[in-house]
């Protein structure tokens, strides 16, 4: 018998698989969600209750999964990216009307979203371009920071803007240029929030109450969790 020969050594290029998994995980397409679906979420400090928190949008990937969208700490969020037993750690969904508890998305939005996306196929383009802009149906806030000197400003967010490669920005409102009203996404007067400030936080409407009444218990947990960013 012959001398067997060496194998070859199998190189992997993980800046291509991880280039492949980026892309899988973009978001090519969103639709807004009306009829009060809710995200369900439990915390490690009261682990025996669940939390609900309002669906905003579902989204398609380019991998073909649909997911349930929230404004969450500093971003858009997929809800089930919630992971963190501190602020929030993803359950499922609920229908408000029915109380089901829904291990995924509902079918009718997988549906939706699957036939707006092979309606709306878009070219790919060197530049991110804008593909889709949705109103923020949720009250949802923004707290702007700038730097350690200036003051927080909290502001109403008023949209959502969805570009082509998978980034998404919110929408606010700069009050000087504000002519018309109701302000709707495309408005002259709204501009992008991750362009303009250093750190963005977002709330639900209710605790964006909380703080614009400056409620001493809502203030204090709001400064830690800045802090500890």
């Amino acid at each position: 018998m012959g001398t067997p020969l060496p194998r070859t050594a199998k190189i992997i290029d993980f800046s291509s698989v991880r280039d492949r998994f980026r892309a899988n995980q973009r978001v090519i397409r969103m639709a807004p969600e009306h009829d009060g679906i809710e995200m369900i979420y439990r915390i490690a400090s009261d682990d025996e209750s669940l939390y609900a928190m309002p669906v905003l949008a579902w989204a398609l990937k380019q991998s073909g999964d649909v997911v349930g969208m929230v404004p969450w700490m500093n971003k858009l969020t997929p809800c089930h990216e919630l992971d963190d037993p501190e602020h929030g750690t993803f359950v499922g969904y609920r229908d408000p009307e029915t109380e089901e508890l829904l291990p995924e998305p509902p079918e009718h939005k997988v549906q939706e979203l699957e036939h707006a996306a092979h309606y709306f196929d878009y070219e790919a383009t060197a530049e991110a371009t804008l593909i889709q802009q949705l109103p923020d149906t949720l009250g949802t806030h923004a707290l702007c920071m700038n730097d350690a000197e200036s003051p927080w400003l909290l502001k109403q967010v008023y949209g959502w803007r969805l570009f082509s490669d998978g980034s998404i920005d919110v929408l606010l409102l700069d009050e000087e240029k504000m002519i018309d009203t109701p302000v709707l996404p495309g408005d002259d007067c709204l501009y992008s929030g991750s362009q303009h400030h250093s750190a963005l936080y977002f709330f639900q409407r209710s605790i964006a109450n909380r703080i614009k009444r400056q409620d001493p218990e809502t203030l204090e947990a709001l400064a830690m969790m800045v802090n500890d960013d």
